[in-house]
Formats: structure tokens, sequence, C-alpha cells
């Protein structure tokens, strides 16, 4: 019984000592904070939903692993790929989806032979 207790009072005590740590972590900082408004944020994250199922759908770029970030309509990509085709690819596949302001290509050519 008294292990029991002890055990409990662990748990109950551990899981106040990470709140306590976690919520004061941040300090005065705004952690997680996004100054653009709702619906932009929502706007952003439908274009890279977007372009992301566009790359899945197309079997020149589906094998290889880009990134999608989409920030006030810009989009960067990011990845590797084995091919310039599959670079350009990617690029004009971004470039043509909806609410697409401009898109920064940072995807590398990787050789795939070593």
């Amino acid at each position: 019984m008294r292990t029991t207790v002890v055990f409990l009072s662990i748990l109950a005590l551990g899981g106040c000592t990470a709140l306590v740590v976690g919520g004061g972590a941040g300090g005065s900082y705004p952690q997680g904070k996004d100054e653009r408004p709702q619906a932009v944020v929502n706007s952003d994250a439908a274009i890279s939903g977007d372009i992301r199922q566009k790359l899945v759908a197309d079997p020149l770029v589906s094998e290889f692993r880009i990134g999608v970030r989409t920030y006030k309509g810009t989009v960067t990509l990011s990845g590797a790929v084995g091919s310039y085709v599959a670079r350009e690819r990617a690029l004009d596949l971004a470039k043509s989806t909806t609410g697409v302001i401009t898109v920064t290509n940072q995807i590398v050519v990787e050789d795939r032979n070593r």
C-alpha cells in the first residue's frame, strides 16, 4: 500500500515538474507565435498541401523527398533529387499551384551512383 502511494506521488510530482519547467522555458519570448492572420496561415498550409500532392502524383519526382514550406504565398522547396530535370519539374509543379506568388528552389541534385 505504501509503495503504491509513493509510486503514485512520484508520478504526480513528475508530471508537475515537467509542467513547471516547460511553462517557464519560454521566458518572455513568444514561442510558437505567428504574426500572419489565420486566413493567411490556412492559405499557406493549403498551398503546401496542394504542392505536396502534385509532387507525390508526379512519376518524375515522387521517388524523392522534397520539402515544401510556404510563407505568405512564397514557397521554398528543399531536398535532393537525382537529376536537373526532376529539380525543374518540382519547380514547375510548385509555380503552377494556385496562390503561389514566388518559389525559391533550394533543391540540390545529387549523384545517385555514389
